[in-house]
């Protein structure tokens, strides 16, 4: 039988031959420590149209509840920063997360081949792997894992790599050696990420208002973005990065490697007509088809982030 730290060594090294840039554990367990926070966050409704946020609280807290007997879980941390940015030529700008394959495919496989790799040393373990796409509280998850801390945007911050990650989790019947929670405090005084916000959703250090956050309201919110808000987008028709590009430790950001999440077409080539005058068929031929993040809004609230971006460039100008 293979010993735990073996066991937990040999997982790590596994993950970075699979494309992910980090990869800590932590012990399974309720985090009884962040229920207030989450509870006051939800209260006072800075959940903003994202109603699922409300549902399976419980399941939030501990995640022994989603697989019961984890005893561990297992956090990755994979660079999404480009090489190739959007060109000069047109003012609609996409968060640099949405730029190639969905995330959610992408990290999801390479999880999958993480526990059958655990498997196969273990022989069994009762699992489950996310990102983004459950009850998990994955920043805390990703700080309790010791890989780095949430920084004033809400953003994870990874020391002497930046914020650009996508986070991904295993929880996991198998007896892991638990990586020291991370305690650093990255931000000290600084406060360019809330000082930078365009609609002010960064309402205090570490609380993020979603009902203000461009990126909240360019893609979870359905309906067209309100009238007080039309005016503060910006160029953003998908997401947004203001707060990532002001914060200092994203001058560590290098170029990932991960040839899923290489620019799609449109990204890397659309002009401004070819944005405005996108139909419902080149939509789904460009975005739909080929599981871009884009597809998550429907070409009608495509259309209105672009109008919205497009008036706010000439109120500005």
């Amino acid at each position: 039988m293979i010993d735990r730290k073996t066991l937990t060594v040999a997982l790590k090294q596994k993950a970075l031959e699979l494309g992910f840039a980090v990869c800590g554990v932590a012990r399974a367990g309720a985090l009884e420590n962040h229920r207030p926070f989450v509870e006051s966050w939800l209260q006072k409704g800075f959940h903003g149209p994202m109603q699922y946020m409300v549902r399976n609280q419980e399941k939030r807290i501990d995640p022994r509840l989603l697989v019961p007997g984890a005893k561990s879980l297992v956090v990755v941390a994979m660079n999404y920063y480009p090489a190739q940015h959007q060109p000069e030529k047109t003012k609609y700008k996409v968060a640099r997360y949405a730029y190639g394959t969905d995330y959610h495919f992408v990290i999801r496989n390479r999880l999958k081949k993480l526990a059958d790799f655990l498997t196969e040393l273990t022989e069994d373990h009762t699992y489950r792997v996310f990102t983004d796409s459950a009850p998990v509280l994955e920043r805390a998850w990703a700080e309790e894992a010791g890989i780095g801390k949430a920084g004033k945007n809400t953003c994870l911050i990874i020391p002497h790599k930046g914020s650009f990650f996508f986070l991904g989790e295993m929880i996991t019947s198998a007896d892991l050696e638990a990586d020291q929670p991370f305690g650093k405090d990255l931000c000290g005084s600084c406060l360019k990420c809330m000082e930078a916000c365009p609609t002010g959703a960064i309402v205090g250090p570490g609380v993020l208002d979603a009902g203000k956050c461009i990126s909240c309201l360019t893609i979870e919110l359905k309906e067209e973005i309100p009238a007080h808000f039309r005016n503060r987008t910006q160029p953003w028709i998908f997401g947004c990065d203001i707060c990532q590009e002001v914060c200092p430790h994203n001058r560590h950001s290098t170029a990932h490697d991960i040839p899923e999440l290489k620019p799609l077409d449109p990204i890397s080539f659309w002009t401004n007509k070819e944005w405005e005058t996108m139909t419902k068929n080149i939509f789904v031929k460009c975005f739909k088809k080929t599981h871009s993040p884009l597809a998550r809004v429907s070409y009608e609230k495509l259309m209105d982030n672009i109008r919205c971006a497009a008036d706010a460039e000439s109120n500005h100008s």
